[in-house]
């Protein structure tokens, strides 16, 4: 019984950081394939959950408080935050071809990319602090989210059962 439990737990963990992962670890330390579904997806969007909340905490301190954190930067690391902007800025302002598909990237895909994109190939840290950073006025993240970490889920589960070795 505790070792079933210990591993339901391991699993757990393990999606809410890297949920690619998850499934291939979890059918290796002999988990069935609800017990494995079922703790991907929760473990996933507790993950999701905790960074998203985060990342608005961080982005909100940051706001906050980003003079005295340049100021320190500066003082005891050596790092001048505030040209290193001024410099990311300036080059902003340059048009060309490639700037240009980015930007149409961005606007075509930048949403539903991070969306489709978190559970598989960024992490749920990642992901969330892009959505979090970029999209947060979206009330729909979350079931947007859930039915992207179901979807992978269900995908990574059906292969594994149907290609077990």
């Amino acid at each position: 019984m505790n070792g079933a439990i210990f591993k339901l737990l391991q699993v757990f963990l393990l999606a809410t950081v890297k949920y690619s992962m998850t499934l291939p670890f979890a059918l290796v330390v002999g988990l069935d394939y609800p017990e494995t579904v079922l703790t991907a997806v929760i473990g996933g969007m507790t993950g999701f959950y905790f960074f998203y909340k985060i990342s608005g905490l961080l982005i909100g301190y940051y706001h906050k408080h980003a003079t005295s954190i340049h100021i320190t930067l500066k003082k005891y690391f050596k790092i001048d935050l505030v040209s290193i902007i001024k410099r990311r800025n300036k080059k902003r302002q340059i048009f060309n071809k490639k700037m240009r598909l980015i930007i149409k990237l961005k606007r075509n895909y930048g949403f539903w990319g991070i969306i489709i994109s978190t559970p598989i190939l960024l992490s749920f840290p990642i992901g969330a602090f892009l959505l979090k950073k970029y999209y947060s006025k979206n009330k729909n993240i979350y079931p947007y989210m859930l039915l992207s970490v179901v979807g992978w889920c269900l995908i990574f589960s059906t292969i594994f059962v149907i290609f077990p070795k």
